[in-house]
């Protein structure tokens, strides 16, 4: 799919609205996700703290593994946003780790969707976030 035909908007729009679900009683940095599958199914997630640090889970990879769980893996995009106490400033890209996840299961065109408080939108492919990651 290229990027004319992705409903940019609409990841956007569905990403901000999981902020409010966000979890994050440490960082008090909220982070929403929307994934497109490739069947068209969009796949929600946000960000969950944890006071031990490691078992926390970052809104990429709950929009991934909620995803998976129920039998998705084929992915176009993902958008992302996140902002301090819930509100979007500047672009968030994705951690190293949900990079690695994408990965997992994303072609290297995947494409990650960025936008920030004025709704401007930047477009990355997995490639250009990622390169030469680890595969199968």
């Amino acid at each position: 799919m290229n990027e004319n035909e992705l409903p940019v908007k609409e990841l956007v729009e569905k990403a901000t609205k999981m902020l409010e679900f966000s979890y994050v009683p440490y960082s008090h940095f909220h982070v929403g996700a929307a994934l497109l599958a490739k069947n068209g199914t969009i796949y929600t997630g946000c960000n969950i703290e944890n006071a031990a640090y490691g078992p926390t889970n970052c809104a990429e990879r709950t929009a991934v593994f909620k995803a998976v769980s129920e039998g998705c893996k084929e992915f176009d995009a993902i958008a992302v946003v996140g902002g301090p106490d819930g509100v979007i400033q500047d672009f968030c890209t994705p951690c190293g780790v949900c990079r690695q996840v994408l990965a997992e299961f994303c072609d290297r065109d995947f494409k990650i969707i960025l936008s920030n408080k004025t709704g401007d939108v930047k477009i990355f492919t997995l490639e250009q976030l990622l390169p030469e990651s680890f595969s199968l």
